[in-house]
C-alpha cells in the first residue's frame, strides 16, 4: 500500500513539471526570422516634412536703422526733410502695408516689398509750426511682419522764431474807435532784414499800408478797420507776408464782440407732426448794453412767424412759431426768421426741419 501511494505521488509530479516545460515554451520570444519586419520611412516623406517646417520658419522681419528723428533747432513756418531707413532682416518679402502720419508731416516710401537683406527710406517732410517751443509727432508703419506689425517712430524739433510779432491775437469790439484794433510790431530776432510785402485779412475788413521795397529789422504796422464789413463777421485772420529767409508769413488771429447775441442761433426741428404748430422762445440781447427796439420781423418761406415779442433787461425775448410742411422726397425745409431793428441792423434766425426714418436714428 505504501509503495502504491509513493508511485502515485511521483506520477503527480511528473505531470506538474510537464506542463510548466509547457507554458514556459509557449513565453519564449519568438525568433527573429518570423517577426515582420517594420517598414522605414521613405526618404521623399521626410524630404517634404523637412521642407514644410523650413518654409514655416521664413518670416519677414523689418529693421530700422533709428526710431527717433530729431530736426533740431527749426524756423517757424517752414519745411524740413529727413530719413528713417530700414531693412528687411527676415528670411522672407517683407510688405509695408500702411504708414500713419502725424499732423504737420508728410512721408514717402522709396518701395513697398522688400526682399530679405533688402533696404528701403521712409522720406519725412516736416513743415514746422508757427508757435515756439518743442515738438514731439509720431509715425506708425505697419508691415506683415508677425513679430513686430506695427513700429512706431517719432519726429521731434525745437521751433525757434527767428521773427517775433505782437499781439498774436487780436479782439475786437465795434462800439470803439477802430474797432480797438492795436497796432502790429515785427521784429527780426537773428537780426536779419526783411521787408512786408502783402497784408490781408479775411473779407477784408482790415488792411494796412505798406511799403514793400522798405527792408528793415523791425516793423510797426496801423491796421485799419471797415466796421461795416467787420458787422457781419464775428472771427478770421490776418495774414502778412514777409520776405525773411526763414520766415515767409505771419498769421494774426481776430475775433468781434457783435453788437447783438441772438440765442438760439438757429431753430432745428427732428420728425415733427406736419402742419402742426412748433412753439419756442428766442432771446435778442445787446452785447454792449444799448437800448435797442425791434421795428419788424419776416420770414423767407414762411414757416416761421413771431407771435410775440416781450422787452427784457438786456434786449427781447420773441416766441417764435414754426409750422413744419408736409415731407417731401428730401424730408427737408428751412427757412430764415429776420428781425429788423431801428438802426437798420438786420438779425436772422435759421430755421430747419428734418424728416428722418426710425432706421436713420
Amino acid at each position: 500500500m505504501r509503495r502504491y501511494c509513493l508511485s502515485l505521488l511521483a506520477l503527480i509530479v511528473a505531470f506538474i513539471l510537464l506542463l510548466q516545460v509547457g507554458c514556459q515554451e509557449q513565453t519564449k520570444v519568438p525568433d527573429e526570422s518570423t517577426v515582420a519586419p517594420v517598414a522605414a520611412e521613405p526618404e521623399t516623406v521626410r524630404d517634404e516634412a523637412k521642407t514644410e517646417v523650413d518654409a514655416v520658419q521664413k518670416v519677414p522681419e523689418i529693421t530700422f536703422e533709428k526710431t527717433i528723428h530729431d530736426f533740431g533747432e527749426v524756423a517757424a513756418g517752414q519745411k524740413y526733410s529727413g530719413q528713417f531707413k530700414f531693412t528687411n532682416t527676415g528670411d522672407d518679402l517683407l510688405k509695408i502695408t500702411e504708414v500713419k502720419r502725424c499732423c504737420g508731416a508728410v512721408t514717402k516710401l522709396s518701395k513697398e516689398e522688400l526682399e530679405p537683406g533688402e533696404s528701403g527710406l521712409l522720406n519725412v517732410e516736416y513743415k514746422s509750426g508757427l508757435r515756439a517751443g518743442l515738438i514731439s509727432r509720431r509715425l506708425y508703419v505697419s508691415s506683415n511682419d508677425k513679430k513686430n506689425p506695427k513700429v512706431t517712430l517719432t519726429i521731434k524739433a525745437k521751433i525757434v522764431p527767428k521773427v517775433e510779432y505782437e499781439p498774436k491775437r487780436i479782439r475786437l469790439v465795434l462800439n470803439d474807435q477802430n474797432a480797438g484794433c492795436p497796432n502790429i510790431t515785427l521784429t527780426s530776432l537773428d537780426k536779419k532784414p526783411f521787408s512786408i510785402k502783402t497784408f490781408q485779412s479775411t473779407g477784408g475788413s482790415i488792411t494796412a499800408e505798406l511799403d514793400a521795397s522798405a527792408e528793415a529789422t523791425k516793423f510797426v504796422l496801423e491796421p485799419k478797420v471797415d466796421l461795416e464789413k467787420l458787422k457781419s463777421r464775428s472771427a478770421g485772420y490776418i495774414s502778412i507776408g514777409l520776405t525773411h529767409p526763414e520766415l515767409n508769413r505771419v498769421t494774426i488771429y481776430f475775433s468781434t464782440l457783435q453788437r447783438f447775441q441772438v440765442t438760439p442761433r438757429s431753430i432745428m426741428l427732428y420728425n415733427p407732426e406736419p402742419q402742426e404748430p412748433t412753439v419756442t422762445r428766442v432771446t435778442v440781447a445787446s452785447n454792449y448794453g444799448e437800448d435797442f427796439e425791434i421795428e419788424s420781423t419776416s420770414s423767407q418761406n414762411g414757416l416761421a412767424k413771431v407771435l410775440s415779442r416781450r422787452k427784457t433787461a438786456k434786449g427781447y425775448q420773441l416766441e417764435v412759431e414754426i409750422t413744419p410742411p408736409p415731407p417731401d422726397d428730401t424730408g427737408k425745409a428751412t427757412d430764415m426768421l429776420y428781425v429788423q431793428l431801428k438802426d437798420d441792423e438786420k438779425l436772422s434766425i435759421k430755421c430747419y426741419v428734418r424728416y428722418v426714418d426710425k432706421d436713420e436714428q
